[in-house]
Protein backbone atom coordinates (compact mmCIF):
# COMPACT_ATOMS: atom_id res chain seq x y z
CA UNK A 1 0.00 0.00 0.00
CA UNK A 2 1.08 3.35 -0.54
CA UNK A 3 1.96 5.10 3.03
CA UNK A 4 0.78 8.56 4.10
CA UNK A 5 2.63 9.93 6.78
CA UNK A 6 0.76 10.99 9.59
CA UNK A 7 2.05 14.28 10.93
CA UNK A 8 1.61 15.60 14.48
CA UNK A 9 4.53 17.06 16.70
CA UNK A 10 3.07 15.20 19.91
CA UNK A 11 1.55 11.53 19.13
CA UNK A 12 -1.04 9.75 20.53
CA UNK A 13 -2.63 12.65 23.44
CA UNK A 14 -5.45 11.15 24.82
CA UNK A 15 -7.22 14.22 23.83
CA UNK A 16 -6.70 13.51 19.99
CA UNK A 17 -7.86 10.03 19.69
CA UNK A 18 -9.75 10.95 16.69
CA UNK A 19 -6.58 11.65 14.74
CA UNK A 20 -5.16 7.82 15.38
CA UNK A 21 -8.83 6.13 14.68
CA UNK A 22 -9.23 8.55 10.99
CA UNK A 23 -6.04 7.05 10.08
CA UNK A 24 -6.55 3.11 11.40
CA UNK A 25 -9.75 3.07 9.08
CA UNK A 26 -7.26 3.88 6.10
CA UNK A 27 -8.29 0.66 3.62
CA UNK A 28 -5.89 1.59 0.52
CA UNK A 29 -3.13 3.81 2.28
CA UNK A 30 -0.61 2.83 4.60
CA UNK A 31 -0.37 4.90 7.83
CA UNK A 32 3.06 6.09 9.17
CA UNK A 33 2.77 8.52 11.98
CA UNK A 34 5.07 11.01 12.31
CA UNK A 35 6.29 13.27 15.38
CA UNK A 36 8.66 14.22 17.88
CA UNK A 37 7.03 12.94 21.33
CA UNK A 38 4.98 10.35 21.82
CA UNK A 39 2.40 11.68 24.55
CA UNK A 40 0.80 8.56 24.85
CA UNK A 41 0.96 4.36 23.74
CA UNK A 42 1.04 4.01 20.36
CA UNK A 43 -1.86 0.94 19.62
CA UNK A 44 -1.22 -2.06 19.20
CA UNK A 45 0.08 -2.65 15.30
CA UNK A 46 0.78 0.89 14.59
CA UNK A 47 3.73 2.20 12.65
CA UNK A 48 4.77 5.64 14.54
CA UNK A 49 8.53 7.28 14.49
CA UNK A 50 9.42 9.79 17.00
CA UNK A 51 12.73 11.30 18.00
CA UNK A 52 12.94 9.09 21.02
CA UNK A 53 13.50 6.67 18.37
CA UNK A 54 16.90 8.55 17.38
CA UNK A 55 17.53 10.03 20.28
CA UNK A 56 16.11 7.82 23.91
CA UNK A 57 17.83 10.45 26.01
CA UNK A 58 17.39 13.49 24.32
CA UNK A 59 14.13 13.34 22.54
CA UNK A 60 13.08 16.48 24.62
CA UNK A 61 15.49 18.70 24.09
CA UNK A 62 15.80 17.52 20.73
CA UNK A 63 12.29 18.27 20.01
CA UNK A 64 13.07 21.77 21.36
CA UNK A 65 15.63 22.78 19.49
CA UNK A 66 13.52 21.42 16.24
CA UNK A 67 10.64 23.44 17.47
CA UNK A 68 13.11 26.62 17.29
CA UNK A 69 15.15 25.98 14.09
CA UNK A 70 12.29 24.19 12.20
CA UNK A 71 15.47 21.82 10.59
CA UNK A 72 13.87 19.11 9.16
CA UNK A 73 16.79 16.68 9.76
CA UNK A 74 15.31 14.56 12.22
CA UNK A 75 12.67 13.34 9.86
CA UNK A 76 14.81 12.18 7.29
CA UNK A 77 17.04 10.41 9.62
CA UNK A 78 13.80 8.92 11.11
CA UNK A 79 12.32 8.13 7.74
CA UNK A 80 15.79 6.57 6.81
CA UNK A 81 15.20 6.11 2.65
CA UNK A 82 11.14 5.38 3.68
CA UNK A 83 9.47 7.69 0.94
CA UNK A 84 5.51 8.24 1.62
CA UNK A 85 3.24 9.35 -1.54
CA UNK A 86 1.67 11.84 0.51
CA UNK A 87 2.28 14.04 4.11
CA UNK A 88 -1.08 14.69 6.13
CA UNK A 89 -0.70 17.31 8.48
CA UNK A 90 -2.40 17.80 11.20
CA UNK A 91 -3.08 21.16 12.42
CA UNK A 92 -1.90 24.27 10.77
CA UNK A 93 0.94 24.55 13.08
CA UNK A 94 2.42 21.49 11.84
CA UNK A 95 1.52 22.34 8.18
CA UNK A 96 4.67 24.87 8.36
CA UNK A 97 6.93 22.31 9.99
CA UNK A 98 6.05 19.62 7.48
CA UNK A 99 5.83 21.96 4.00
CA UNK A 100 9.67 21.92 3.61
CA UNK A 101 9.89 18.14 4.54
CA UNK A 102 6.93 17.49 2.06
CA UNK A 103 9.24 19.63 -0.74
CA UNK A 104 12.53 17.58 0.33
CA UNK A 105 10.50 14.51 -0.45
CA UNK A 106 8.95 15.65 -3.41
CA UNK A 107 5.41 14.67 -2.22
CA UNK A 108 2.12 16.61 -1.16
CA UNK A 109 1.36 18.05 1.50
CA UNK A 110 -2.50 17.39 3.11
CA UNK A 111 -3.22 19.63 6.09
CA UNK A 112 -6.17 19.22 8.39
CA UNK A 113 -7.43 22.31 10.28
CA UNK A 114 -9.46 21.81 13.64
CA UNK A 115 -10.21 25.00 15.58
CA UNK A 116 -7.56 26.69 17.64
CA UNK A 117 -5.33 27.00 14.05
CA UNK A 118 -8.31 28.56 12.44
CA UNK A 119 -9.69 31.07 15.13
CA UNK A 120 -7.04 31.84 17.62
CA UNK A 121 -5.73 35.70 17.06
CA UNK A 122 -2.37 36.30 16.17
CA UNK A 123 -1.19 37.97 19.43
CA UNK A 124 -2.15 34.16 20.62
CA UNK A 125 -0.21 32.70 18.84
CA UNK A 126 2.93 34.22 19.63
CA UNK A 127 2.30 33.80 23.29
CA UNK A 128 3.44 30.19 22.71
CA UNK A 129 6.71 28.93 21.74
CA UNK A 130 5.30 26.14 20.31
CA UNK A 131 3.05 27.84 17.85
CA UNK A 132 5.02 31.50 17.24
CA UNK A 133 6.69 30.62 13.82
CA UNK A 134 2.76 29.58 12.74
CA UNK A 135 1.59 33.28 11.80
CA UNK A 136 4.99 34.15 10.05
CA UNK A 137 4.76 30.92 7.91
CA UNK A 138 1.10 30.82 7.41
CA UNK A 139 1.43 32.91 3.60
CA UNK A 140 3.98 30.13 2.26
CA UNK A 141 1.51 27.48 3.86
CA UNK A 142 -1.13 29.30 1.73
CA UNK A 143 1.09 29.08 -1.50
CA UNK A 144 2.67 26.10 -1.75
CA UNK A 145 0.40 23.78 0.35
CA UNK A 146 -1.48 21.19 -1.81
CA UNK A 147 -4.82 21.10 -0.16
CA UNK A 148 -6.15 22.62 3.07
CA UNK A 149 -9.48 20.24 4.90
CA UNK A 150 -11.28 21.88 7.31
CA UNK A 151 -13.41 20.05 10.06
CA UNK A 152 -16.64 21.95 9.53
CA UNK A 153 -17.72 24.71 6.99
CA UNK A 154 -17.55 27.22 10.13
CA UNK A 155 -13.75 26.87 10.01
CA UNK A 156 -13.46 26.77 6.00
CA UNK A 157 -15.16 30.43 6.23
CA UNK A 158 -12.60 31.35 8.43
CA UNK A 159 -9.48 30.21 6.42
CA UNK A 160 -10.90 31.73 3.57
CA UNK A 161 -11.06 34.94 5.48
CA UNK A 162 -7.33 34.80 6.02
CA UNK A 163 -6.66 34.25 2.72
CA UNK A 164 -6.52 30.66 1.68
CA UNK A 165 -7.47 29.90 -1.71
CA UNK A 166 -10.96 28.82 -2.01
CA UNK A 167 -10.00 25.77 -4.63
CA UNK A 168 -8.06 24.03 -2.32
CA UNK A 169 -9.68 24.87 0.81
CA UNK A 170 -12.76 22.12 1.85
CA UNK A 171 -15.29 20.59 4.48
CA UNK A 172 -14.09 17.07 5.18
CA UNK A 173 -15.95 16.31 8.28
CA UNK A 174 -13.93 13.64 10.45
CA UNK A 175 -16.14 10.50 11.43
CA UNK A 176 -16.94 8.52 14.37
CA UNK A 177 -17.08 4.86 14.76
CA UNK A 178 -20.74 3.45 14.41
CA UNK A 179 -19.24 -0.21 14.57
CA UNK A 180 -17.37 0.50 17.40
CA UNK A 181 -19.96 2.69 18.97
CA UNK A 182 -23.36 1.00 19.28
CA UNK A 183 -26.87 2.71 20.68
CA UNK A 184 -27.25 2.17 24.25
CA UNK A 185 -30.24 0.37 25.18
CA UNK A 186 -32.81 2.11 27.88
CA UNK A 187 -31.97 1.08 31.04
CA UNK A 188 -28.11 1.65 30.48
CA UNK A 189 -29.32 5.66 31.34
CA UNK A 190 -28.36 7.37 34.52
CA UNK A 191 -29.31 10.65 35.90
CA UNK A 192 -26.03 11.92 34.68
CA UNK A 193 -25.04 15.27 32.61
CA UNK A 194 -21.68 14.58 31.20
CA UNK A 195 -18.86 16.48 30.22
CA UNK A 196 -15.93 15.20 28.25
CA UNK A 197 -13.49 18.79 27.57
CA UNK A 198 -9.87 20.07 28.55
CA UNK A 199 -10.49 22.15 31.39
CA UNK A 200 -10.04 25.55 29.63
CA UNK A 201 -11.45 28.41 29.58
CA UNK A 202 -13.11 27.79 25.63
CA UNK A 203 -14.91 24.91 26.63
CA UNK A 204 -17.31 26.73 29.09
CA UNK A 205 -16.92 24.59 32.13
CA UNK A 206 -17.25 26.98 34.64
CA UNK A 207 -21.17 28.10 33.06
CA UNK A 208 -22.07 24.19 33.38
CA UNK A 209 -21.33 24.30 36.86
CA UNK A 210 -23.74 26.69 37.22
CA UNK A 211 -26.31 26.09 34.98
CA UNK A 212 -26.09 22.49 37.02
CA UNK A 213 -26.38 24.20 40.43
CA UNK A 214 -29.48 26.24 38.90
CA UNK A 215 -31.10 23.01 38.26
CA UNK A 216 -30.28 20.69 40.89
CA UNK A 217 -33.31 21.80 42.95
CA UNK A 218 -35.94 20.06 40.86
CA UNK A 219 -33.28 17.11 39.68
CA UNK A 220 -31.92 16.61 43.16
CA UNK A 221 -30.76 13.18 41.85
CA UNK A 222 -28.72 14.22 39.22
CA UNK A 223 -25.01 14.22 39.21
CA UNK A 224 -22.31 16.22 36.77
CA UNK A 225 -19.71 14.05 35.48
CA UNK A 226 -16.85 16.19 34.32
CA UNK A 227 -13.71 14.22 32.19
CA UNK A 228 -10.31 16.03 31.44
CA UNK A 229 -8.21 17.55 32.83
CA UNK A 230 -6.63 21.05 32.53
CA UNK A 231 -5.27 24.41 33.98
CA UNK A 232 -8.83 25.17 35.66
CA UNK A 233 -9.22 22.20 37.67
CA UNK A 234 -8.59 23.75 40.74
CA UNK A 235 -10.43 26.25 40.00
CA UNK A 236 -13.73 24.74 39.14
CA UNK A 237 -13.53 22.40 41.96
CA UNK A 238 -13.51 25.40 44.46
CA UNK A 239 -16.71 26.74 42.10
CA UNK A 240 -18.88 23.45 42.77
CA UNK A 241 -18.10 23.89 46.29
CA UNK A 242 -19.07 27.45 46.38
CA UNK A 243 -21.92 26.51 44.74
CA UNK A 244 -23.22 24.20 46.91
CA UNK A 245 -23.35 21.05 44.61
CA UNK A 246 -19.99 19.24 44.99
CA UNK A 247 -21.12 16.40 46.02
CA UNK A 248 -22.81 16.03 42.64
CA UNK A 249 -20.00 17.13 40.62
CA UNK A 250 -17.58 14.52 40.12
CA UNK A 251 -14.15 15.34 38.58
CA UNK A 252 -12.58 12.50 36.84
CA UNK A 253 -9.47 13.85 35.05
CA UNK A 254 -8.34 12.59 32.05
CA UNK A 255 -9.75 9.50 31.05
CA UNK A 256 -8.77 6.37 28.27
CA UNK A 257 -11.02 6.60 25.58
CA UNK A 258 -13.34 3.57 26.29
CA UNK A 259 -13.80 4.81 29.40
CA UNK A 260 -14.95 7.73 28.04
CA UNK A 261 -17.79 5.78 25.83
CA UNK A 262 -18.63 3.76 28.15
CA UNK A 263 -19.77 7.03 30.95
CA UNK A 264 -21.91 8.17 27.59
CA UNK A 265 -23.74 5.16 27.28
CA UNK A 266 -24.91 6.05 31.05
CA UNK A 267 -25.21 10.00 30.73
CA UNK A 268 -28.71 10.91 29.70
CA UNK A 269 -27.55 14.53 27.74
CA UNK A 270 -23.72 15.58 26.92
CA UNK A 271 -23.00 19.24 27.56
CA UNK A 272 -20.66 21.29 25.54
CA UNK A 273 -21.13 24.99 26.85
CA UNK A 274 -18.26 26.30 24.76
CA UNK A 275 -17.39 30.30 24.49
CA UNK A 276 -15.15 32.03 22.40
CA UNK A 277 -12.40 32.80 24.82
CA UNK A 278 -10.49 36.38 24.50
CA UNK A 279 -7.76 35.28 22.55
CA UNK A 280 -10.53 34.28 19.56
CA UNK A 281 -10.10 30.62 20.37
CA UNK A 282 -13.41 28.90 18.66
CA UNK A 283 -14.66 25.52 19.08
CA UNK A 284 -13.68 23.81 15.17
CA UNK A 285 -16.38 20.90 15.17
CA UNK A 286 -16.91 18.89 19.22
CA UNK A 287 -16.35 15.42 18.13
CA UNK A 288 -17.01 14.46 21.44
CA UNK A 289 -20.71 15.40 20.21
CA UNK A 290 -20.60 12.85 17.40
CA UNK A 291 -19.78 10.02 19.77
CA UNK A 292 -23.04 10.87 22.75
CA UNK A 293 -24.95 10.86 19.07
CA UNK A 294 -23.43 7.58 18.07
CA UNK A 295 -24.31 6.19 21.40
CA UNK A 296 -27.72 7.94 20.83
CA UNK A 297 -27.23 10.41 23.50
CA UNK A 298 -28.61 13.95 23.00
CA UNK A 299 -26.63 16.84 23.79
CA UNK A 300 -26.97 20.65 24.81
CA UNK A 301 -24.37 22.66 23.21
CA UNK A 302 -23.82 26.65 22.49
CA UNK A 303 -24.94 28.23 19.66
CA UNK A 304 -21.35 28.95 17.81
CA UNK A 305 -18.56 27.56 15.69
CA UNK A 306 -18.53 24.08 14.74
CA UNK A 307 -20.84 22.71 17.16
CA UNK A 308 -23.78 24.23 14.95
CA UNK A 309 -23.23 21.29 12.60
CA UNK A 310 -23.01 18.46 14.67
CA UNK A 311 -26.58 19.52 16.98
CA UNK A 312 -29.59 19.97 15.25
CA UNK A 313 -31.52 22.63 17.37
CA UNK A 314 -34.72 20.79 18.44
CA UNK A 315 -34.30 17.52 16.74
CA UNK A 316 -30.61 15.82 17.80
CA UNK A 317 -30.21 18.21 20.36
CA UNK A 318 -30.63 21.84 21.78
CA UNK A 319 -27.90 24.95 20.94
CA UNK A 320 -28.05 27.97 23.33
CA UNK A 321 -26.26 31.18 23.60
CA UNK A 322 -22.88 31.33 24.53
CA UNK A 323 -22.82 31.83 28.52
CA UNK A 324 -26.25 31.77 29.13
CA UNK A 325 -26.08 30.26 32.26
CA UNK A 326 -30.47 30.04 32.17
CA UNK A 327 -30.71 28.85 29.06
CA UNK A 328 -28.47 26.13 29.59
CA UNK A 329 -30.29 24.92 32.48
CA UNK A 330 -33.37 25.66 31.21
CA UNK A 331 -32.80 23.03 28.27
CA UNK A 332 -30.54 20.32 30.43
CA UNK A 333 -33.54 20.53 32.43
CA UNK A 334 -36.18 19.81 30.19
CA UNK A 335 -34.42 16.54 29.00
CA UNK A 336 -33.79 15.70 32.17
CA UNK A 337 -37.74 15.88 32.54
CA UNK A 338 -38.76 14.17 29.34
CA UNK A 339 -37.50 10.53 28.57
CA UNK A 340 -39.22 10.47 25.63
CA UNK A 341 -37.78 13.69 24.53
CA UNK A 342 -34.53 11.73 24.98
CA UNK A 343 -35.23 8.91 23.15
CA UNK A 344 -36.40 10.29 20.62
CA UNK A 345 -33.43 13.12 19.79
CA UNK A 346 -30.87 10.49 20.91
CA UNK A 347 -32.53 8.63 17.68
CA UNK A 348 -32.09 11.11 15.36
CA UNK A 349 -28.64 11.91 16.75
CA UNK A 350 -27.78 8.64 15.66
CA UNK A 351 -29.37 8.55 12.10
CA UNK A 352 -27.39 11.38 11.37
CA UNK A 353 -23.85 10.12 12.74
CA UNK A 354 -24.72 7.09 11.02
CA UNK A 355 -25.34 9.51 7.48
CA UNK A 356 -23.02 11.65 7.81
CA UNK A 357 -20.31 11.83 9.61
CA UNK A 358 -19.33 7.77 9.99
CA UNK A 359 -15.57 7.04 10.06
CA UNK A 360 -15.41 4.52 7.55
CA UNK A 361 -17.64 6.01 4.73
CA UNK A 362 -15.52 9.55 5.71
CA UNK A 363 -12.25 7.66 5.39
CA UNK A 364 -12.89 6.24 1.93
CA UNK A 365 -13.70 9.60 0.81
CA UNK A 366 -10.25 10.92 2.62
CA UNK A 367 -8.52 8.04 0.78
CA UNK A 368 -10.26 9.52 -2.49
CA UNK A 369 -9.02 12.95 -1.92
CA UNK A 370 -5.27 11.42 -1.45
CA UNK A 371 -5.83 9.80 -5.17
CA UNK A 372 -6.91 12.71 -6.41
CA UNK A 373 -3.83 14.38 -5.05
CA UNK A 374 -1.42 11.37 -6.39
CA UNK A 375 -3.01 11.42 -9.75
Amino acid sequence: MPEVAVFRHNLFRISEVFITEQARHYSKYHPLFLGRLRQGAAPPGVDALAFEDLYPRMALPMAGLQMASRSIAPYERLLAGRRPALIHAHFGIEGVYALPLAERLGVPLVTTFHGFDATLSTAGFFASPAWAWYPLLRRGLMRRGNLFLCVSEFIRERLLAQGFPPERTQVHYMGVDCGLISPRAPGEEEPVILHVARLVEMKGTEFLIRAFAALVSKHPKVRLVIIGDGALRKRLEKQARECGVAAQVAFLGARPHVEVLSWMRRAALLALPSVRSPSGRVEGLGMVVLEAAATGVPSVGSDMGGIRETIVNGETGFLVPERDTAALAARMGELLADAELRRRMGEAARLRVEQKFDIVRQTAVLEEIYDGLLA
